[in-house]
């Protein structure tokens, strides 16, 4: 575990003991099922935009596309009667594809990743809602499913599947980020993709992958959220989502500017950011300030990780000056009397 993330969880016990303290109901078992429940479904997608974050990149399209593909996957279930085992193949082969035109469009034509997920961010959030009437998406009433709703609602020991999905996933992807050859590549492309390129990597597969990834945990995630709640509203489904994986990455160390990042960090950035929200609730806090807090963490995220990388550079510097001047200094004189000879 990085420096960064031995903080970040400390910060996360910190945290949860003042909230306890000031309202024991924080370390009730249904309080900490239903906070385990929402860390597994903003977890699955903020470890994807991690992937993203690291070639220093971006995906603002990922609440849009929990609308969009939420919306389908309730439709082909509960309208079409499609099984559902097919529907979430649709729905990750869609997911997939979405994830494949934004990475073309930005190491083929050039396009800023800002811009192409921004333009993904209006035209699925625009065809949920031109695809359903602005109509809310939901199954029949009465309908059941039970294959399904355990695997995506249930829980087992009292912890939510959606939970253990999201330690599933963080594992494989950590071994992908953090022990593969593609993971390096990955780390090389957002430190400098110039660099790569010239040292044989296929950075323009590097960076298409990345944003295929991270479009299949959106697709994984839009699938449980649409269980959790059991009907989509495409106009307010699945709004600012984006801005809680940014969060969640910015706070478990992943840098803007690419290259920097980990798995574990991502997963507890997502545990502190549902906890702040859990204040927010338990301590009477009005809901309305919710994005104020989470834009403040963000704000103390980036200051926290430029002071950081600041110091870091600092002591390099200072490290390798103490070196040169070593190599610099003259060797010890030896002594220039000869032998026997005695003042």
């Amino acid at each position: 575990m990085h420096k960064k993330d031995l903080g970040l969880a400390v910060l996360i016990i910190i945290v949860g003991t003042v909230v306890y303290l000031r309202n024991p109901l924080f370390l009730s078992p249904i309080n900490l099922g239903n906070t385990a429940n929402l860390i597994g479904l903003f977890g699955l997608f903020a470890i994807g935009q991690g992937f993203v974050i690291m070639t220093g990149g971006i995906d603002l399209s990922v609440g849009s596309m929990i609308a969009l593909l939420g919306v389908l996957f309730v439709d082909m279930v509960g309208k079409f009667g499609v099984p559902w085992p097919v529907a979430i193949l649709a729905v990750l082969v869609i997911g997939t594809l979405l994830g494949l035109a934004h990475g073309l469009l930005i190491t083929k034509l050039k396009m800023q990743p800002f811009v192409v997920t921004l333009c993904g961010l209006l035209i699925y959030r625009g065809a949920a809602r031109g695809y359903t009437g602005e109509a809310t998406a939901g199954f029949p009433f009465g309908t059941r499913y039970p294959a399904l709703e355990w695997l995506t609602i249930g829980r087992t020991f009292g912890v939510p599947h959606s939970f253990y999905a999201m330690i599933v996933i963080g594992i494989i992807c950590w071994f992908l980020l953090h022990r593969s050859v593609f993971g390096r590549h990955l780390q090389a492309v957002g430190k400098n993709e110039d660099a790569a390129r010239y040292s044989g990597i296929r950075t323009g597969f590097v960076i298409t992958t990345a944003y295929v990834i991270c479009a299949v945990l959106t697709a994984v995630a839009a699938v449980y959220f649409a269980m959790f709640t059991r009907s989509v509203q495409p106009s307010s489904h699945g709004n600012f989502y984006e801005l809680y994986a940014i969060a969640a990455a910015v706070l478990g160390g992943f840098s803007l500017r690419g290259g920097e990042g980990s798995i574990i960090g991502v997963v507890l950035g997502a545990v502190l950011l549902q906890e702040l929200q859990n204040l927010v609730n338990l301590l009477g806090i009005p809901s309305s300030l919710n994005f104020a807090v989470m834009g403040t963490v963000i704000l103390a995220g980036v200051l926290a990780d430029q002071q950081f990388n600041r110091y870091r550079a600092k002591r390099r510097a200072a490290m390798a000056l103490g070196i040169l001047n070593r190599q610099a200094s003259p060797p010890p004189q030896a002594d220039s009397y000869p032998s026997g000879h005695h003042n």
